[in-house]
């Protein structure tokens, strides 16, 4: 189990001295916990791996929209110690697909579903995420459909 795993990785940072890995580990457990009670379940429950990718790809995703942030504003310091922190993040991460496998994917799906125009690209693009859920970021699946209907 994924929590499992971070626990202990938590544990191994903390005898290592690693600061950057056990504060992001540290956060990660905490935003589990906060899940299971948004769940409706008990604190002392475990997560199932699906939440737990989802809470932290969730992460990821705020470490991306804060480097970004930093950047903009001139704090290097700041975005630096993002990039650190999203490193730690990313080993829990699967690997997602290039843009061609994900291509490979879509034309598949559009002769599948038989979507000629961009009348139907809301429903084209729901099924190719529903299909590629969690093996593929969003934005590129968006630019792979964007770019067969230009």
């Amino acid at each position: 189990m994924l929590v499992q795993e971070i626990r202990d990785k938590m544990i191994v940072a903390m005898k290592a001295k690693e600061e950057v890995k056990l504060r992001v580990l540290r956060g990660l457990l905490a935003s589990f916990t906060n899940e299971l009670i948004a769940q409706k379940k008990k604190s002392d429950e475990v997560l199932d791996d699906e939440s737990a990718l989802s809470v932290i790809k969730r992460a990821v995703k705020q470490r991306l929209d804060s480097i970004e942030q930093f950047e903009k504003g001139g704090r290097n310091d700041l975005a630096e110690t993002e990039k650190e922190e999203l490193e730690v993040l990313n080993v829990y991460l699967p690997e997602m697909m290039s843009k061609e496998e994900i291509l490979k994917v879509v034309e598949a799906k559009k002769q599948e579903l038989g979507v000629e125009d961009k009348s139907k690209i809301g429903v084209f693009m729901g099924a190719v995420m529903a299909e590629l859920k969690g093996k593929a970021d969003g934005k590129d699946v968006k630019e792979v459909i964007d770019s067969l209907f230009l």
